[in-house]
């Protein structure tokens, strides 16, 4: 189970590393920033005024801590405000040292590709082989395209993740702020539905990722997203439809897929406000806590 970190303060709630629920097996960092002087480079600046006094060398040994216990913490590139451009050759290399230098720095076990201004499907490839070249096969690679990026072969996310599948950790579409979309058979879905994630789901199935390589992501509470909130009981209806073909709305699977491979949530920060409902629900499903 994934959840979003804030390296920031917006209102919700401030969370040191240490204090997000074990259940979120896969902690992603919000966010990396543009890396001045170098097109295409990342770097990571810990909030520390705005977390509360939260030190550097804090959120190492809780980084490290979390990995001890058996998690995975990745930094997430990109989000609402994020622009990181990897358009050539000189940005891939630029992206995969920067990224590798942070793994080093900070003990990342890989990189979570959330970039939702655009990216460019062959540069992005080449600049996260050469990460895998420089990390070698423990490297995690996770994205969290939004639903539109799935809506034809041809978009550059769609491209992205059925040309790294080899590499690809999961893939968590994020079921929200989106407007309505078609489903694998060509019907029209709104969000806020069980049918949205399971027939936008079937998309990326039938494309060719693994079933363990696709996530469902939807927001914590109804106050972390402007819409597409669903209740986690409905995350979980929607996983058994994708998995047994039960629970379902009015789309159910032809042919179930077993197991997916899991569900995001933006996100921990969010989660803690509503007393960890998404946490606590997923994860005693997932079996993550």
């Amino acid at each position: 189970m994934t959840g979003y970190w804030h390296n920031f303060d917006n209102g919700s709630t401030v969370l040191r590393v240490s204090q997000v629920l074990a259940a979120y097996n896969l902690l992603a960092i919000a966010f990396a920033d543009n890396l001045a002087g170098t097109p295409g480079g990342i770097t990571f600046t810990l909030d520390t005024g705005g977390l509360g006094g939260y030190t550097v060398d804090q959120f190492k040994a809780d980084v490290a801590a979390r990995q001890a216990a058996g998690g995975t913490v990745v930094i997430s590139v990109g989000g609402q405000n994020g622009h990181v451009n990897v358009t050539n050759a000189t940005e891939a290399a630029n992206f995969a040292q920067t990224t590798y230098a942070l793994m080093q720095e900070y003990g990342f076990d890989g990189v979570d590709i959330d970039l939702e201004h655009g990216i460019n499907a062959t540069y992005m490839e080449q600049a996260l082989r050469q990460l895998r070249n420089l990390a070698g096969p423990d490297l995690v690679i996770t994205m969290a395209p939004q639903t539109i990026d799935f809506q034809a072969p041809t978009f550059e996310y769609y491209k992205l993740a059925l040309a790294i599948r080899d590499i690809l950790t999961i893939v968590n579409m994020q079921y929200y702020n989106s407007g309505t979309m078609l489903g694998c058979n060509q019907q029209v879905y709104a969000q806020g539905t069980v049918d949205f994630l399971t027939a936008l789901a079937c998309i990326q199935l039938q494309a060719g990722l693994a079933p363990h390589q696709v996530g469902l992501g939807l927001p914590a509470t109804p106050q972390a997203a402007g819409g597409g909130y669903q209740s986690p009981a409905n995350v979980t209806a929607a996983l058994d439809c994708l998995a047994t073909a039960t629970r379902c709305g009015s789309f159910v699977p032809s042919d179930p897929w077993g197991p997916i491979g899991g569900a995001m949530t933006w996100s921990v920060n969010w989660d803690a406000t509503n007393g960890y409902q998404f946490a606590n629900t997923l994860g005693a499903y997932l079996g993550t806590g």
